[in-house]
């Protein structure tokens, strides 16, 4: 999968009202092509390059072929996509991007978040969402079945953060718990979840 373009129209549409991408790109005007620019960095410089991308496809119309209506990217044990090494080549991007005033914000806020990250191995869901023209779909439940399942084979839990209090419930229904809250003195609050591995 190397849809980069695909991946980041579709994340950007699902979270375009995420209190994360709300806070990283305040102008309601601005924020749909600014979060699909963020996570096409996300997508372009970590997940799809190390293969750890996963997306869900339609063919609404036979002649443009399949869209990319959801997407999961994934970090396996001991293997981390946005990492300090991508985080640097990126970097210069996310400065244009969020403003060379904001970054070091930014930059400790996501900071604060990868620490509090598990020490034992474990798969990481960076982010899932779907295209808002298929939510209740089942597009995203399914890209989540599929991760939990490689997760479960390998034996180790699955971590993940949202900042969506909405999210907490629908991941609960996937044996996720909230093991942390993490409220700094900016940013918005990010509750981090655990899911164990399967008995």
């Amino acid at each position: 999968m190397n849809d980069v373009p695909g991946v980041a129209r579709t994340l950007g549409r699902a979270f375009c009202r995420d209190p994360l991408f709300r806070w990283l790109f305040p102008d309601d005007g601005l924020r749909l092509g600014q979060t699909a620019r963020a996570c096409a960095l996300l997508a372009g410089f970590g997940y799809v390059p190390s293969g750890h991308a996963s997306v869900a496809e339609s063919t609404e119309d036979p002649a443009r072929g399949p869209v990319v209506r959801g997407a999961a990217l994934w970090a396996p044990p001991g293997h981390r996509a946005d990492g300090p090494t991508v985080f640097l080549r990126s970097l210069p991007h996310w400065a244009r991007l969020v403003g060379l005033s904001r970054l070091p914000e930014v930059a400790r806020y996501l900071g604060e978040l990868k620490a509090h990250a598990p020490e034992e191995p474990h798969w990481y869901l960076s982010i899932l969402g779907s295209d808002p023209a298929v939510r209740g779909r089942g597009v995203g439940s399914r890209l989540l079945r599929a991760g939990l399942a490689r997760a479960d084979s390998d034996g180790v839990p699955v971590y993940l953060e949202t900042t969506s209090p909405a999210s907490i419930g629908y991941y609960e229904g996937y044996d996720f718990r909230v093991v942390r809250a993490v409220n700094g003195p900016s940013g918005p609050s990010a509750y981090c979840m655990l899911r164990p591995a399967a008995a």
